[in-house]
């Protein structure tokens, strides 16, 4: 009895190891430095944080893409309101978007430092210096891009750092968002860019290339012109990295990880996981067919007739004005010929004169227009709610039927292989050009320009029955119209290159025209449309009477996160103004 006393009194009896979790010392290896790393690389796709995936996909449709003029929530009016609201600029704290997309950025950024804290630790004996320093390079880069989705969200956020986060106390994070966090943004990026290899052997992760565009990325949000030129033309003359000869190579499972790549978010299926893997969070963003990619759900996600209309050209060039903030743009006036409001089984025979540029149908799908390998767009049918959502769907993710097999998909067909493409070497080109503008520099600027320009005319088209017309601008056009023209010129061009990837909202943040365009579009969204045929049809008429203001250049904190804030009964969050 005394023995067994004095073995069942040890503090040890009650020091009982958590299951499921690996601990400190479990992972303090190089495996378990890895594991931790590859875990925060995990959330690269915005799936895996406890939310839906959607609320914070790598792809931002809904902060980046519905509450912008490219795009309409789709489906119908009743499902998923909550995309609904922040599609109207209707943003409440409590919209649990918000509040998925901010546990995605902090839950990423909780891994970042948790593997720099045991990748730095003495207790690692199996790993160089050399390699403990590309570890934390590694995750830093990944902290750099956590915190950089919530700044461009929020603008006012905490910065969560390894010295202060504490796995071990939940009120360790508990900080105010009451700093400017882009010079600790860019330090991360610094730090990967100055301690990462060029290449890697592993695909998807990041090198000193995708360092410094980010870097320059961050840079451009603040305006630092010539900060980020130096890293750009450093990026154009020595990575290596090239355009692909054609467009949709960026867009397809066969072009991943190509030439134009520099930092791209891999997507895989039938891995032996279960469930959320390849583009889980954009697996709503399908046509509303059993005869459609996707094989019939859900209808989200579907491009705007104001980004349609931006396609059109004039003698080859966009239908844009001397000002840069979009107020003399002419694209819109008139409507591209289209099936707006005309059902399925009615005679329709889409009107292909009217020359576009051909990244139109990379991008967009419309009736009577080769989908990819699926033969034209029957119209409506693949259309949830035309009247609601318009006659358009998204395209840049979606795969072709030769392609439609257990390599790429899994058995639901709407969770995909093809990768997310973050950083592209057509992203650096334009952002040089952006920066030229600024300089002064517009003859480059349009050298710059013209060589997306000139791509889009040379590589493949869509339908070879369609108008296509695209030039690159002639020689001293930025020069002799200005430099407000050239601004206008490059902002389109990024639009226009990368639309329905989840940039636009975030763009117009920054250039500071937001309100202005936005505005615009509600207004011109929320009448009737018209061809040049005459031809009158309803658009979203829901947007009449919506309307952005200074508050919504930043969305609201959620609520909860704010409540959670509390120390001693205060919050350490601050709610962003106008909420």
């Amino acid at each position: 009895m005394l023995v067994g006393l004095s073995f069942s009194c040890s503090d040890d009896f009650f020091d009982l190891k958590p299951q499921g979790r690996a601990s400190k010392e479990q992972l303090s290896n190089k495996n378990g430095v890895n594991a931790l790393l590859i875990g925060a690389y995990s959330l690269l796709d915005g799936v895996g944080a406890g939310n839906t995936g959607r609320q914070s996909t790598i792809s931002n449709y809904v902060f980046g893409g519905i509450s912008s003029d490219d795009a309409v929530k789709g489906t119908d009016a009743g499902d998923q309101p909550e995309q609904s609201f922040i599609e109207q600029y209707n943003w409440l704290s409590d919209n649990t978007y918000f509040l998925g997309k901010w546990w995605h950025s902090y839950d990423g950024v909780a891994r970042a430092n948790e593997t720099i804290q045991i990748a730095g630790s003495p207790d690692v004996k199996d790993m160089t210096d050399a390699e403990k320093t590309q570890v934390v390079a590694e995750a830093r880069f990944l902290r750099g891009h956590y915190h950089f989705e919530a700044k461009k969200m929020w603008n006012n956020v905490p910065f969560i750092d390894e010295k202060i986060y504490n796995a071990g106390d939940p009120n360790s994070t508990k900080v105010p968002n009451t700093e400017d966090i882009w010079a600790k943004i860019e330090a991360d990026f610094q730090f990967a860019a100055d301690n990462l290899p060029a290449t890697q052997a592993q695909k998807g992760r990041a090198t000193k290339w995708a360092a410094k565009a980010y870097l320059a990325k961050a840079l451009l949000f603040q305006k630092k012109w010539a900060k980020a030129k130096e890293l750009l033309d450093d990026i154009v003359k020595n990575s290596g990295k090239k355009l692909v000869a054609n467009y949709h190579d960026n867009y397809r499972t066969a072009g991943n990880n190509n030439s134009e790549s520099i930092m791209e978010v891999q997507f895989s299926v039938n891995d032996g996981t279960n469930g959320n893997n390849g583009n889980a969070g954009d697996n709503l963003n399908w046509p509303y067919s059993a005869t459609a990619p996707g094989r019939g759900c859900c209808g989200f996600y579907q491009p705007s007739h104001n980004l349609v209309n931006a396609f059109k050209t004039e003698n080859g060039l966009p239908m844009i004005g001397t000002a840069a903030d979009g107020t003399l743009d002419t694209y819109n006036k008139v409507d591209l010929p289209n099936d707006e409001g005309i059902v399925a089984s009615a005679t329709f025979t889409l009107d292909k004169t009217v020359p576009v540029d051909p990244r139109l149908d990379w991008t967009v799908g419309r009736r009577g227009v080769n989908f990819l390998d699926w033969g034209p767009m029957p119209g409506s049918t693949w259309i949830r709610d035309q009247a609601y959502a318009g006659p358009f769907t998204g395209k840049k993710w979606m795969y072709y039927l030769a392609e439609e097999n257990s390599t790429t998909h899994s058995t639901s067909k709407r969770n995909v292989n093809n990768n997310y493409r973050l950083i592209k070497f057509s992203h650096v080109l334009l952002w040089l050009a952006e920066c030229e503008v600024e300089l002064g520099n517009l003859a480059v600027a349009q050298d710059l320009v013209n060589q997306l320009r000139i791509r889009a005319k040379t590589g493949s088209v869509q339908d070879e029955s369609v108008t296509y017309k695209v030039e690159p601008y002639p020689a001293g056009a930025f020069a002799a119209k200005g430099a407000d023209y050239a601004r206008n010129a490059v902002r389109m061009e990024q639009r226009l290159e990368f639309a329905m990837e989840g940039h636009r909202f975030f763009d117009l943040v920054r250039w500071g025209i937001a309100e202005k365009v936005l505005n615009k579009y509600a207004a011109e969204e929320a009448v009737p449309g018209k061809e040049p045929s005459g031809r009158t049809f309803n658009k979203r008429g829901y947007m009449a009477g919506k309307t952005f203001t200074q508050k919504n250049l930043y969305f609201p904190l959620p609520q909860d996160e704010i409540l959670n804030s509390q120390v001693d009964g205060k919050p350490t969050l601050t709610q962003n103004p106008g909420y």
